[in-house]
C-alpha cells in the first residue's frame, strides 16, 4: 500500500473528525478569499468610479456626501445651487469640460439623473450603446445596463418617476409629515395634503421614454437612469429664474487649474468646490479602519482552524499508536511514520484550501448584486491574484506546522513501545 493509499485510508477511517476539520479550513479560506475580492473591488470601483472629472461644485456641506451623490448615487444631495454656477465654471480657461446635474427623483428605486449628453463621451469615449440612442429631447432616457437587466426595459417602453431617491420615500416622507402636522388646524393639513397630492400627480404624468440602453460600464453608472438636465424643471414647471442644479461635474485642463477652481469656487454663496480624489480616499481610509478589525477576526479564525487541525492530529496518534507500532516492527522507517502523520495533516488542510477557494468565489458571486445595486461596486468573482497564492501557501504552511507536533511524538518512540502502549 502506498503512503498516499495509507493516508487516505486514515482520514476516511475517522470521517467526522476528518470533515469537521475540513470545514474548519474551508470556513477560513472562504472568508479571507472574500475579504480579499471585497477590499480589491471596492478599491478599485471606488477609484474608477468619478473618471476624469477631479472636480464637483455643489451645494455647502459634506464634501464626501457631494462626492457619493453624483459620482456613486449615493445618498442625498447637499442641495441645490444656481445654474450661473455652471456658466462660470465654463467660462473658466482653467476648465477642460463642465457639466450640470441635476437629481432628487427615481424609478423603482434608481436614481434619475439629469446630465448632458456629451458627458458619457467625456468620460467613456466612444463606446456604443447596447440599444437605441442618446436621448435629446426632454422626455427622452437612456438606462444603464444593470437597471435594464434588473426592471426588464427595453428602447421604446414609457414610466414615470416618483420624488426621493428611494422608491416609496416620498410617501413615507407625506406620511411622516401628516403625523406631525395632526394637531395642527385642519385646513392646514388639508393644503399640505392638497400639495403633496399635486407633487405625485405632477410625477406621474410626467413620462419618461426609453432611447436607448448603456452598455456595460462597470461604474456606477450602470445603475442609473439618465435623461436631460431639464427633466426637473419640466416635472415641476419651474420658471426660469427657478431653475438650480444639483452639481457641476468639472473635467479641469490640469492640476493646477483644478486647484485654481477650488479656490474660486469653495465658500461662495453657499457653494462648494470638492476634490473628487480626496472625498474618494476617505472613504476608503474609513473602510481600512473597519477591515482591520475584519483583518482581527480572520486571524482568530486561522488560528481555531489550526487548533482544530492539530486536536485532530492528537486524537489520530492516540487511535493509531498500535497501528504505527505495527509499521515500524514490519521495517517502516520513522521517517515513513512521520510522513503519514503530515501527509494527513496536508491532505485534510488541501481538501478544505480546495473547498474554501471554491465557496469564497461562490459567496462573491452571490454578493456582487447585493453591493452592486447599493454602492455600484461590483466584486468579480472570477478574478484570481497573487493574493490567492498567498492564501494557499498560508493555508498549506499551516497545516504542516499543525502536524509537526503529532508526527514528532510518534517519530521519537521506539516501535516496542509503541506497540505496548
Amino acid at each position: 500500500m502506498s503512503l498516499f493509499q495509507l493516508t487516505l485510508r486514515n482520514v476516511l477511517h475517522r470521517r467526522f473528525l476528518s470533515l469537521l476539520t475540513v470545514c474548519a479550513v474551508a470556513i477560513t479560506v472562504a472568508f479571507v478569499v472574500l475579504l480579499v475580492l471585497s477590499r480589491q473591488s471596492v478599491e478599485q470601483g471606488a477609484k474608477k468610479g468619478y473618471g476624469p472629472f477631479d472636480l464637483v461644485i455643489g451645494a455647502a456641506g459634506s464634501e464626501t456626501q457631494l462626492v457619493l451623490n453624483t459620482f456613486y448615487h449615493i445618498g442625498a444631495p447637499t442641495g441645490n445651487i444656481p445654474l450661473a454656477v455652471l456658466d462660470a465654471a465654463r467660462r473658466d480657461p482653467s476648465v477642460d469640460a463642465a457639466y450640470a446635474m441635476t437629481t432628487g427623483d427615481n424609478y423603482k428605486g434608481f436614481p434619475i439623473v439629469g446630465l448632458d449628453s456629451s458627458y458619457f463621451f467625456t468620460r467613456y469615449g466612444d463606446s456604443k450603446l447596447q440599444a437605441g440612442m442618446m436621448y435629446a429631447h426632454t422626455g427622452e432616457t437612456i438606462v444603464g445596463a444593470y437597471v435594464a437587466r434588473s426592471l426588464g426595459l427595453k428602447v421604446g417602453d414609457t414610466f414615470s418617476g416618483a420624488h426621493g431617491l428611494v422608491q416609496g420615500e416620498h410617501h413615507e416622507a407625506a406620511a411622516s409629515e401628516a403625523e406631525e402636522e395632526s394637531g395642527h388646524a385642519a385646513e392646514g393639513a388639508e393644503g399640505a395634503e392638497g400639495a403633496g397630492h399635486d407633487e405625485e400627480h405632477a410625477h406621474k404624468s410626467f413620462r419618461y421614454t426609453v432611447a436607448g440602453i448603456l452598455p456595460d460600464l462597470h461604474t456606477p453608472d450602470d445603475r442609473a437612469v439618465f435623461t436631460t438636465v431639464d427633466y426637473a424643471w419640466a416635472v415641476h414647471e419651474l420658471a426660469p429664474e427657478e431653475r438650480e442644479i444639483t452639481a457641476v461635474l468639472v473635467k479641469p485642463a490640469s492640476l493646477l487649474g483644478a486647484h485654481d477652481l477650488k479656490q474660486s469656487f469653495d465658500g461662495s454663496n453657499g457653494v462648494q468646490a470638492a476634490y473628487t480624489s480626496k472625498a474618494v480616499s476617505d472613504v476608503l481610509n474609513a473602510v481600512d479602519q473597519g477591515s482591520r478589525l475584519i483583518g482581527l477576526i480572520t486571524a482568530i479564525c486561522v488560528l481555531l482552524a489550526g487548533i482544530t487541525i492539530l486536536l485532530s492530529l492528537i486524537a489520530a496518534v492516540s487511535e493509531r499508536t498500535k497501528d504505527v507500532g505495527i509499521l515500524r516492527l514490519l521495517g517502516k522507517s520513522r521517517a515513513y511514520v512521520w510522513l503519514t502523520l503530515t501527509t494527513e495533516g496536508l491532505l485534510v488542510t488541501a481538501t478544505g484550501l480546495i473547498a474554501g477557494l471554491l465557496a469564497g468565489h461562490a459567496g462573491a458571486y452571490l454578493l456582487k448584486d447585493m453591493l452592486f445595486s447599493q454602492a455600484g461596486i461590483q466584486i468579480d468573482p472570477y478574478r484570481w491574484t497573487a493574493e490567492h497564492w498567498l492564501i494557499a501557501g498560508g493555508a498549506l504552511i499551516l497545516g504542516l506546522l499543525s502536524s509537526l507536533g503529532p508526527a514528532f511524538r510518534m517519530y521519537r518512540m521506539h516501535p516496542l513501545a509503541l506497540f505496548k502502549s
